[in-house]
């Protein structure tokens, strides 16, 4: 049942429990190899929580948001487009969050010495993983002069109190860091870990610089985000967080390999040069557990959703009336999106252009609203019928593009830009509807298999033998006022048997009476209606 209209205030745990209870969570009490949980995970249709870790004294949590069906259950929604409108009514009308003086995450701190980041269980994922990974930090950053950011980044473990952030992609976060490298200074952060999937959901939307994230996660959940505050450093955390790590960005620069890691696009990510982080704090609940976010599909659901609403509301700007949009899986949720519009003249194109301004997305395709954009069969169908490659296809060279596509020049250094391309694959300006009329069999709403097959047999007529000359006269008298198709005479004079009917016309050819006009519809020969054999 959608929750849409109330507050929110699930935690994390309330809504573990909650995918207990659906079927969609399963309990492993037994010892299990830290080394074992990403795989065990992949092969799982629920998520996992696994209590007994070796060697850890804290239950690892893993696959909660691996589906469509618990993605939509995190932001408490019936349907997945759902969870696109309370982003969209999150990002309309955010909710400041709220300051609290503590929470439950306080409940055990470790300072100095006892920083150990070793004590938490953080699993490796892939085989050519470079280390452990916390996946699901909520990263809270503060500018002087821009104010607070969040979003979710990747931290390799290196040391008891230091680890890499994965921060090669152009975004805010990396602004922030490389403006206090810049000045000479470190950039502090809260990394909150074991978050309620609309944090993160908040937190990986791509919001305008200025524009604090966790007021949208507030507007998502109709009420405000706790925050409470870090102790070593000046900055907030999501209360009641599982676990939050107290660090700062140190200002060496992209100075230290970090990788290699399984990304969202089901590949092995390479090598990044990243800066490094030093953990002053590490704080918990009692009790914690770990949330380790698994890649790639956890990413996938909750970054979906965030494309289309940019993509809808790029083309609400452009005036562009939308049917339907496929941000695909195929495409990782990231790069490919099929759209459908209403289109007026010249629309395809704009939509493009709106489209592929939207964040790292890379290939679009626009078709009319009579393809069904989710049936990858139709949307080939009408590349196939409706493109000329000179005339539809756009190539847009130079662009953002996202460092973790394989498919880019290696740039040493440098933020590597890339192409974006548009398929128009609606029907071309001043091409006849005509030529797309799908085929539509005669008499498909009342003849149906399933009757025939249980025994179903059709009333028997026989035609009087000379009487095809009477009815040629009837089909002359229906189609001098009007042009009508075949199967439709064949009908309205279906009292005839379809012998006589088919020598009725047959006798109007003879006769030489008998044309069609541009679309193919019977009617007299030298009529206003009959069609024009074209000149030269």
């Amino acid at each position: 049942m959608s929750q849409a209209a109330l507050p929110f205030t699930e935690d994390l745990r309330q809504f573990t429990e909650r995918l207990r209870q659906e079927g969609e969570l399963i309990d492993l009490h037994q010892a299990i190899d830290i080394r074992h949980i990403a795989t065990l995970v992949d092969q799982s249709d629920k998520a996992i929580l696994f209590h007994k870790v070796i060697g850890y004294d804290m239950p690892v949590l893993s696959g909660i948001v691996r589906t469509q069906k618990r993605a939509v259950m995190s932001v408490g929604c019936a349907t997945f487009r759902e969870i696109e409108d309370k982003l969209q009514k999150g990002i309309t009308n955010p909710i400041a969050p709220n300051r609290v003086s503590t929470s439950s995450t306080e409940e055990i701190i470790w300072t100095g010495d006892e920083v150990d980041l070793f004590k938490l269980p953080i699993p490796m994922s892939s085989v050519f993983d470079g280390g452990p990974m916390i996946t699901a930090g909520v990263v809270i950053a503060k500018d002087p002069e821009y104010g607070i950011n969040t979003g979710v980044y990747r931290f390799i473990v290196k040391e008891k109190n230091l680890t890499g952030i994965d921060i090669v992609t152009p975004n805010n976060m990396r602004m922030f860091a490389q403006r206090a490298y810049e000045a000479g200074r470190s950039c502090p952060i809260s990394i909150s870990i074991g978050t309620h999937p609309m944090e993160v959901l908040g937190a990986g939307f791509r919001a305008p610089i200025g524009v604090d994230e966790m007021g949208i996660a507030g507007g998502i959940r109709g009420c405000p985000v706790n925050l409470g505050s870090c102790k070593t450093i000046d900055m907030p955390y999501i209360a009641d967080s599982e676990i939050v790590l107290e660090g700062e960005i140190l200002p060496v620069g992209w100075t230290q390999p970090e990788g290699r890691f399984g990304e969202f696009t089901g590949l092995m990510g390479g090598l990044h040069w990243n800066p490094v982080v030093k953990i002053n704090a590490i704080m918990m609940r009692k009790n914690p557990m770990f949330y380790f976010l698994h890649m790639p599909w956890e990413n996938t659901w909750l970054a979906a959703p965030t494309r289309y609403q940019s993509i809808r509301q790029a083309l609400k700007t452009a005036g562009i009336q939308v049917k339907d949009i496929n941000v695909t899986l195929g495409g990782r949720a990231f790069w490919h999106a099929v759209i459908s519009i209403k289109k007026q003249a010249g629309e395809g194109k704009n939509a493009l252009l709106a489209a592929l301004s939207v964040m790292d997305l890379k290939h679009i395709v626009i078709v009319d609203d009579d393809i069904d954009v989710f049936n990858p069969t139709e949307v080939e169908w009408a590349i196939a019928t409706r493109v000329q490659g000179d005339r539809d296809v756009i190539i847009i060279p130079g662009a953002r593009a996202k460092p973790l596509d394989p498919s880019l020049y290696i740039t040493h250094g440098q933020v590597p830009t890339g192409a974006k391309v548009g398929i128009d694959a609606t029907i071309g300006e001043g091409i006849p509807k005509e030529r797309f009329e799908r085929i539509s069999y005669a008499y498909a709403e009342r003849a149906k298999i399933a009757d025939y097959a249980s025994g179903k047999a059709d009333q028997v007529i026989i035609s009087e033998p000379e009487s095809y000359q009477a009815l040629a006269e009837k089909i002359v008298a229906v189609i001098e006022l009007t042009p009508t198709y075949y199967s439709e005479l064949a009908e309205k004079f279906s009292d005839y048997d379809f012998p006589t009917i088919a020598r009725a016309f047959g006798f109007l050819h003879t006769n030489g009476k008998l044309w069609q006009d541009s679309r193919g519809r019977l009617c007299l020969k030298n009529s206003k209606f009959a069609a024009k054999l074209p000149t030269a």
